[in-house]
Order: structure tokens, then C-alpha cells, then sequence
């Protein structure tokens, strides 16, 4: 959840009409690239950076042809570079960590199909696991994904990956591809005025365009492990992460909100986990068996000793089923069977029978009551007889009820001594258990203490040796009551397969919460 001088008047805004569209829109936190995720090379760009920061790069043996580049797609990169950083969370600076990104970057670069390419790479200061590319050599790599990755040839293999869609002019085809789709999809609804035939047609451009792009992505996943390979890393480092993002998805799962099912998302315009496995490791073996090639497991891990994990600070925590803010100086709780997720948009958690909560902030001008906000438009579904006032913990609040589309909502709103927040609670199947939840969770809400709020501090990665009489068990031990199921957690992390322990004198890494180390 955002910093208190982002929950401004647009988000007011984005809540009319929230509940007419149901708890997928109630959820939806995701932000839309669209098709301008990868793209060509720009021949003269800047000189290739780590968080704007020049590295040193090996130029091409041979002169390499420039290709003709779009101007026009160059120009929707750069606006689409500002949106993405704020997006994620602004950049995240860590030195150990450019430098390490630098010297990798560097070893791609000069191996890869086009020596002669820029790149901007940009470290996101999110916890989700992702990377991709825009057109003009703009890379970007999440945090979380830093993480997440156990080796330097693991990281290698991503970017390589990223590089290959710039390199193959992915963003240009895409783009061609789009644009001949959206010029025979209107020239079909100009002459057909049947809704469901439209809509037919519509999905049916979506599944065509997440198609395409699926050859693209293990276009890009051949040509990454071929440029890692030469660049001397470990080939098989792109199936081996794979995995370990698979892994890690099958861990988050309890710990993810539900998505909307309108159509073609991320996942289904890229290939299944276990396609992408299979190839992965056929275009390593034609380099050889696994064991050839550098990982740079110590060098890497060393990197990332301390870094944050998960939330950004100035986000707040989740803490088990408590959030908090140390800025804006509140928490509260949900009840045991939900899980909260906390995002830029709002703080959002599901329990496993579909039911969900909301949290943000919204912008009150002077003089509106709390009931006055929920009659002011943006409810759908209202029951104006529902409002009633109360006090939480010290701090005014107001509650009423509305229904859309077979969902029920409760929706509370209270006003702490610096800012206005909303409740929003959603389920299909009203029922008492529901109804106390409701009642648990809003009645936890509170203010913190300044002293309070000094001891919060964030996760961090430490990167520990692992002795003789370590197991899995104890390791995870560090983790307990900071992440979801510890033992799991350690696994995923570390890459290791169910049942394996890690050996003596190895290096792993635990999360721990900053105030204890």
C-alpha cells in the first residue's frame, strides 16, 4: 500500500462503479503492459546501464548492420519507462547488487546477437517475481526476482532472455501483429450489430495475439540459453529457475488473490511451465551435459546478503494475518483463514471460500461526513437504510451494505486522525461466519504508537553457511511467524527439491525480519 501522499483524489475516482463490476474489479491490482513488453534495439541509444549507472561493455568482434528502428515505438518506451517505474514502486538502489547485475550484463552483452546494442536495465523496487523488455533496450528486473534466483547464471538466463526479445524485434512484430488484428476486428463490428458475435470475435483476436506471442517467448528462451552459453554460464540455469518459479508459484498460490477470468492474462500468452521446462533443457543439452558452464553461486549470494524482501517500507507489512503501516501509523487483522496480499492499490486478502476484503485510503474534502461519502455516488447497489455511525478503537466510522450481480458487499470507512480508509468486504454465500469476520477485522483496526511504529522494519535476506547439524527444519526456524509455512518457504527459495537437504558448508539463504539481525 502506498505512501499517505499517493492515496489522493484519483483513487476516489477509480471507486465509482467498483461494485458493478463484481469482485473482480474489487481485486484487480495487476497494471497492464499491454503490448509493449519487448521490441527492438535503438542504435543510438544511451550506453548500457545498471539503474542509470554506464557499465563497461566488450564490442563487437565484426561490425554488426544497425536495423531500421520505430520512432514511433522508441517513443511509447520512454513514456511507458516513467509509468513502469512508478508502477513497480520507483528503482531500487543496492550497490552490491548493480554491481553484480553490471558484471553479468556485461558478459551477455558481447555474446549476445547484437554486440553492438544499448540497454537501459532498470532494478524494480517490487517484491513480485518478473522481468521483461521494451522496445529501444529498456530491461527491467524485479526485486522479488533477484531474490528469488539462487546463482549468477540464473539471473544470466533471464536477462539473455530479455535481450533476445530485443534483439529478434519482438516489440515490432507484436506490434504489426496488433494492429492487423484491431483493423479486421472493426471492419467485421461495422457490419454485425449482434453483441455476442462482437464479443466472440473479440476474444477470439485475444487468444490469437496470446498465441503469437507464446512462439515468441521460447523464441527468446532458445536464444537466451544460446547467449548464456557462450557467455560461459551454466545453459541449464534457464530450466532450473523455471522450476524454481513454478515451485514458488505453487507456494504463493494460498497467498495470491483471485484473478479475473475475462480473457487471455499473462499466463496464458506464455507457454505452460512444464512446455518451456522441456525446451529449456533440449537447447541446453546441445551445449552439453549439465555441470558445464559457471554459476557463480558464492559471488551472487554474497550480492544479495541483506537485501530487502517483500514489502518496500514505505508499502507497510504483512505480517501473518496483521498489517502494518509505520507511516501512517495504523494495523489491523484479518481472521485466521484469509491471507493478506499487500500491492501499491490497496491491501487485499481472500479466504479459501472465495470471500475478500479490500483495504485503502481515500481523499474526504472538508466538511463530509462519513455517511454523507457512502451516499455520494460511488456504491453501486447501496442500501441507504444499512448506514449507520459508530466508533472504532477512538476513531469515527460508518458501515452499509450493497448488492451486485449475486454479490453482497459491507463496506466500512474510518477516519483516523490523518486519513480516511475503506473496508470493502465481498462474498457470494452471506453467512454469520462472514458477518463475524467482517466484525473481527474492522474492530481490530488501530492506531500505532510512535514507538510502536520504530520497531517495525522490514524482511531482509541473510545469506547464512550451513553446518553439519543444520536441516531444513532448523534453518526454516529463523523464518517462523515471518513468512507462511517456513519449511516450504526455505525449499523454494533455495531451490531445493522436496526431501532434499542442502549440504554442509553450503550457502543458503533465510529471511528474517531487520530488527532481529
Amino acid at each position: 500500500m502506498t505512501k499517505h501522499s499517493s492515496l489522493d483524489k484519483r483513487r476516489g475516482l477509480r471507486a465509482r462503479g467498483l461494485l458493478a463490476c463484481g469482485v473482480a474489479l474489487l481485486l484487480a491490482a495487476c497494471s497492464d503492459l499491454g503490448f509493449l513488453r519487448t521490441g527492438p534495439d535503438i542504435s543510438n541509444g544511451p550506453p548500457t546501464t545498471i539503474n542509470g549507472n554506464a557499465i563497461t561493455k566488450t564490442k563487437a568482434a565484426l561490425p554488426v548492420p544497425k536495423r531500421k528502428t520505430s520512432s514511433a515505438l522508441i517513443k511509447a518506451s520512454q513514456k511507458e519507462n516513467t509509468r513502469i517505474i512508478a508502477a513497480y514502486g520507483g528503482v531500487y538502489t543496492n550497490r552490491q547488487v548493480e554491481n553484480q547485475l553490471a558484471q553479468i550484463v556485461s558478459r551477455l552483452v558481447a555474446k549476445s546477437e547484437d554486440p553492438s546494442q544499448r540497454f537501459q536495465i532498470t532494478i524494480l523496487n517490487s517484491p513480485t517475481v518478473n522481468a521483461f523488455a521494451l522496445p529501444g533496450g529498456f530491461l527491467y528486473i524485479t526485486r522479488g526476482l533477484i531474490a528469488l534466483a539462487n546463482d549468477g547464471s540464473e539471473v544470466a538466463a533471464v536477462l539473455a532472455h530479455e535481450m533476445a526479445h530485443v534483439t529478434s524485434q519482438h516489440g515490432q512484430q507484436r506490434l504489426q501483429q496488433a494492429r492487423k488484428s484491431e483493423i479486421v476486428a472493426k471492419a467485421v463490428q461495422g457490419v454485425i450489430s449482434d453483441t455476442s458475435t462482437i464479443e466472440s470475435i473479440r476474444q477470439q483476436r485475444q487468444l490469437a495475439f496470446a498465441a503469437f506471442t507464446q512462439q515468441q517467448e521460447l523464441d527468446a528462451d532458445k536464444v537466451g540459453v544460446k547467449n548464456s552459453a557462450l557467455a560461459g554460464y551454466d545453459p541449464f540455469a534457464a530450466s532450473r529457475f523455471l522450476e524454481t518459479m513454478a515451485n514458488y508459484q505453487s507456494y504463493r498460490t494460498t497467498a495470491t488473490v483471485a484473478k479475473s477470468n475475462d480473457g487471455p492474462n499473462f499466463l496464458s500468452s506464455h507457454p505452460s511451465t512444464p512446455s518451456r521446462i522441456q525446451k529449456a533443457r533440449a537447447a541446453a543439452r546441445q551445449f552439453g551435459a549439465p555441470g558445464i558452464g559457471s554459476s557463480d553461486k558464492q559471488g551472487y549470494l554474497t550480492s544479495i546478503d541483506s537485501m530487502i524482501f517483500g514489502d518496500d517500507p514505505a508499502e507497510g507489512f504483512v505480517r501473518d494475518r496483521s498489517f502494518f503501516h509505520p507511516q501512517l501509523l495504523f494495523t489491523f487483522s484479518v481472521p485466521s483463514g484469509y491471507v493478506i496480499e499487500n500491492t501499491r492499490e490497496a491491501v487485499l486478502a481472500t479466504a479459501g471460500n472465495g470471500d475478500a476484503v479490500r483495504f485503502d485510503g481515500v481523499d474526504l474534502p472538508a466538511g463530509v461526513t462519513l455517511p454523507q461519502y457512502l451516499t455520494s455516488g460511488w456504491l453501486n447497489g447501496l442500501d441507504p437504510s444499512s448506514i449507520s455511525s459508530f466508533t472504532v478503537n477512538g476513531s469515527e466510522a460508518a458501515s452499509a451494505t450493497a448488492a451486485v450481480n449475486n454479490w453482497s458487499f459491507k463496506i466500512t470507512v474510518i477516519r483516523s486522525a490523518t486519513s480516511t480508509y475503506r473496508m470493502i468486504f465481498a462474498t457470494q454465500s452471506p453467512s454469520t461466519s462472514f458477518d463475524r469476520a467482517v466484525s473481527s477485522t474492522v474492530s481490530s483496526f488501530r492506531t500505532l504508537s510512535q514507538a510502536e511504529a520504530r520497531n517495525l522494519s522490514p524482511l531482509r535476506i541473510r545469506i547464512v553457511k550451513v553446518k553439519s547439524s543444520d536441516s531444513v527444519s532448523s534453518l526454516a526456524g529463523a523464518m517462523r511467524g515471518l513468512v507462511a509455512n517456513p519449511p516450504e518457504a526455505f525449499m523454494v527459495l533455495n531451490g531445493l527439491k522436496r526431501g532434499e537437504r542442502p549440504a554442509a558448508g553450503s550457502l543458503v539463504k533465510v529471511i528474517y525480519d531487520g530488527n532481529s539481525g
